[in-house]
């Protein structure tokens, strides 16, 4: 088993003739992950790596009825519309890449995304991947392994490194998914934890949160509660950051005494989770666990 794609995921790339959507289009395709159509309006009935471009995710649906996730590459100012038109066309995740959407047009899309029954994974975030099955995202696939670990994190660069190191040991991953770094984003941390609680695949959990925002605490308080009930394994980036500035990701940032790396820490070793210090020391606490 894995969360949120397999090898059933079925998969339209909107702005796919862009530089970037083309790009890690071929990079999916040769994955193994099923891409079936482009959108790019205005330049349907062209090809991107043998993938046929139509001019809207109604067009797509019509010769493509079994497509039921959407990457999402198109630039900020255009992208609520193609999160809209994916939503209202019936599909259930939706991978958002871009990044720079303003905050408000984020928390109205995810809230109409919950209403219509999907799952928004992003924006400004690396994407998903279930290793040997299905990759919607731009992460470098060479890192991930098959196994036990579900991966879910704010940071996409730590994601690779710490999947790389956790592979090396020969720990592999049922499902890696990063969330993206922005303050807002759709799919959260208790979330992920709920779907990785109901999967038989999933043994162990490594969730890599950084400083801002309550979303590592929010978790914590689900774990504490008895809500999530699988041994989990928590890094933390920041702990030398100083307050009021931002650090990497918009959300990255500590305000009014909260978010900060003491906090965080404190709330998760409360409910039981072990923390590593450095992400090198991650692999020998998975180890402890499985």
């Amino acid at each position: 088993m894995a969360i949120l794609v397999d090898s059933n995921t079925v998969v339209v790339v909107q702005g796919i003739t862009g530089r970037e959507g083309s790009f890690h289009t071929k990079l999916m395709l040769d994955y193994g992950t099923k891409i079936v159509a482009g959108v790019t309006p205005g330049r349907g009935g062209s090809e991107v790596h043998g993938v046929k471009v139509y001019d809207s995710i109604i067009e797509a649906k019509e010769e493509h009825p079994d497509i039921n996730t959407s990457i999402v590459f198109v630039p900020a100012r255009f992208a609520i519309d193609a999160i809209y038109e994916a939503i209202d066309a019936n599909l259930k995740l939706l991978v958002v890449i871009t990044e720079g959407i303003p905050v408000h047009d984020t928390l109205k899309a995810i809230n109409y995304a919950k209403s219509r029954g999907a799952t928004i994974i992003g924006p400004n975030c690396p994407g998903i991947i279930t290793p040997r099955e299905s990759k919607v995202g731009i992460m470098p696939s060479h890192v991930f392994t098959r196994g036990p670990v579900g991966i879910v994190s704010r940071s996409g660069t730590l994601t690779y490194e710490v999947s790389y190191a956790l592979s090396k040991e020969g720990i592999g991953q049922s499902t890696v998914i990063g969330i993206g770094g922005d303050p807002v984003v759709g799919l959260t941390f208790t979330e992920a934890l709920e779907l990785f609680e109901k999967d038989d695949e999933t043994k162990a959990v490594v969730l890599l949160g950084e400083i801002g925002g309550d979303m590592e605490e929010r978790a914590a308080r689900m774990i504490a509660q008895g809500r999530f009930t699988k041994p989990t394994i928590a890094f933390i980036a920041g702990r030398t950051a100083p307050p009021g500035k931002r650090m990497g990701h918009a959300g990255a940032i500590i305000m009014m005494g909260m978010g900060d790396y003491e906090s965080k820490v404190k709330a998760l070793e409360k409910a039981g989770v072990l923390v590593a210090r450095t992400p090198f020391d991650i692999p020998r606490l998975v180890s402890r666990v499985l």
